[in-house]
């Protein structure tokens, strides 16, 4: 019997999934809150664009839920003994970049640094540098336009290069104490296995190439002229980058000693190299042509791949199209919205419609699923935390349009889900318009998990069946798969997919009535997303308040 173990580093906590490497069963899981900060999340009161994390809650994370997924794997299943653990695969969120200094240690353990919030982390969601991105869009127009077009066209706050260039330009002694940057996806995996020295670190595929514009056609990274045209101090950090990004299904080097010791592990099993999250859970679904799986969390990311033997037109708005950042041999393509879970919590947790109990996600649920499409008047936007695909404006913010004296918080919380599907909607159009065809789509993550009524609105508004992945932890599963392929138990991530993936029997089929009304809610919604968000769009706003009133006195009668 050989066991695999799937690591997931989300936004909040980090989980770690056992996983019989023969037919995908899961036998152990155990998960660790990150204690610092709020839920995790080190903010600012004074910028509510700032996101940082504590770079020591990873690592206590890493030993915590390892020794308590094991313990309970023996319980779970008598045969198993962590001594059978073959692989260790990890996957975390992006671009979520370390600053490190020459010997690979973040600042952020250093004591000089503990308190400097620029020191820490810099989680995906932290969109102060949209100065920064503005700007290397605008240069890069002009002079590197290939650049641009395979990262969708204008390049995010959300990613590593402008990350890097504000803390140089808010924080020039945290920029020169650190020698290079390090991806939370490449961090972990080299911690793992002692290589997380600069000279000797593997840095992934996925993260360079979908946030840090790496490719082999113009030798990897952005060149140093580039950096340096962008700020002259910039420039060094080209010096501290490789030439080489590695796959997910390669083996970055086996388990310390130190780390066997801590976790309870055989030394010297190998660990895979690291990815994101969503292209991970992508893996774990069972991505394929002509599948795009929908990783739904605190934001959702849409993955699809495509043959590398084809040739995949360059699409606007999407983040990237990158040779192996999914599967090997297969032309990654990552979308996403930058707030879905999280619009529902700050509506259930912030604003506290009818106080904790009666404004409860699961109150709210019950009382929404007992509307009809149309019947609360409401179109909102899904734009809380930016937009990234396909406007890719993290400047961009959220609207509830239609309220009446009469709105219920069940009619809002109905109207926030249903911006969150039209948004999903205009992404696979966006797709399906550049010629990559969506045959299936398969959810995964908690809330396609637990909300069986966001998944049938989804349904109905994209018209297309709704499929869910068996794994209440496809990401750790997917980190789990591709640690088995690096480990050499499978020879193709086909044959790893075929044995330990699946999907639940109940799916979510559109229905006819509901649907009808959500093509016109959409158009209602296009009209918006294309006013608020095109710069120079026009449009004759000023009849959509009556047609969402037409909708509603429909629905109701």
């Amino acid at each position: 019997m050989a066991y695999i173990i799937g690591m997931d580093y989300g936004t909040n906590s980090v989980r770690c999934l056992v996983v019989n490497a023969q037919n995908g069963r899961e036998i152990g899981t155990a998960v660790f809150e990150y204690p610092s900060g709020q839920a995790g999340i080190l903010l600012d009161k004074t910028d509510h664009n700032v996101a940082r994390q504590n770079p020591a809650d990873y690592l206590k994370g890493l030993e915590v839920t390892i020794r308590g997924a094991t313990e309970q794997a023996k319980k779970t299943d008598k045969a198993f003994s962590p001594d059978q653990v073959v692989g260790i695969g990890v996957d975390t969120t992006g671009s979520t970049p370390i600053p490190v200094d020459a010997e690979g240690v973040p600042l952020a353990m250093k004591p000089a640094f503990r308190k400097n919030l620029n020191a820490c982390v810099w989680l995906w969601k932290d969109h102060t540098s949209y100065a920064e991105a503005a700007k290397i869009t605008e240069l890069a127009a002009e002079i590197r336009p290939h650049f641009l077009a395979k990262c969708g066209g204008r390049y995010s706050s959300e990613w590593f290069f402008s990350k890097i260039w504000h803390c140089l330009n808010i924080d020039k002694k945290v920029f020169d104490a650190a020698y290079t940057w390090v991806e939370h996806a490449d961090w972990i995996p080299a911690v793992l296995t002692g290589t997380d020295h600069p000279d000797r670190l593997m840095r992934g595929r996925c993260a360079a190439g979908h946030k840090a514009m790496f490719n082999e056609q113009w030798g990897g990274y952005p060149d140093k002229e580039f950096l340096t045209a962008l700020d002259p101090r910039l420039g060094r950090i080209r010096d501290t980058l490789p030439d080489t990004t590695y796959t997910v299904d390669t083996s970055v080097g086996g388990l310390t000693s130190a780390w066997a010791k801590k976790l309870g592990l055989p030394e010297g099993i190998p660990v895979a190299a690291g990815a994101f999250d969503a292209h991970l859970g992508a893996i774990g679904a069972g991505v394929g042509k002509g599948t795009l799986v929908k990783i739904i969390g605190t934001s959702t990311c849409d993955i699809a791949v495509w043959p590398n033997t084809d040739n995949v037109p360059d699409i606007p708005g999407i983040c990237g199209i990158v040779d192996g950042s999914v599967l090997p041999g297969f032309w990654g393509l990552e979308a996403g919205q930058s707030a879905v879970g999280d619009i529902f919590n700050w509506f259930v947790n912030t604003i506290q419609p009818g106080g904790k109990e009666a404004g409860s996600h699961a109150e709210l649920t019950k009382k929404a699923s007992k509307l009809q499409a149309g019947q609360s008047g409401l179109l909102a936007l899904d734009w809380n935390n930016g937009n990234r695909t396909i406007l890719v404006d993290q400047r961009l913010t959220g609207l509830l349009l239609g309220q009446t004296l009469h709105t219920r918080p069940e009619e809002i919380y109905r109207a926030l889900i249903e911006a969150t599907a039209f948004g999903a909607l205009t992404i696979i159009n966006r797709f399906e318009e550049y010629g990559v065809k969506i045959r299936q789509i398969i959810n995964c993550g908690g809330i396609a998990e637990k909300n069986p009524m966001l998944m049938q609105i989804y349904a109905d508004v994209t018209g297309r069946e709704m499929k869910v992945s068996r794994s209440a932890q496809t990401c750790a599963l997917g980190s789990a798969i591709a640690a088995a392929v690096a480990a050499g138990r499978y020879k193709s991530f086909t044959a790893a997919q075929k044995a330990m993936c699946g999907l639940k029997p109940k799916t979510y089929k559109p229905e006819a009535k509901a649907k009808k009304v959500y093509q016109q809610l959409y158009t209602l919604y296009k009209k918006l997303h294309d006013s608020f968000g095109i710069p120079g769009h026009t449009e004759d706003l000023s009849g959509l308040m009556k047609d969402l009133l037409d909708i509603k006195e429909k629905a109701h009668a």
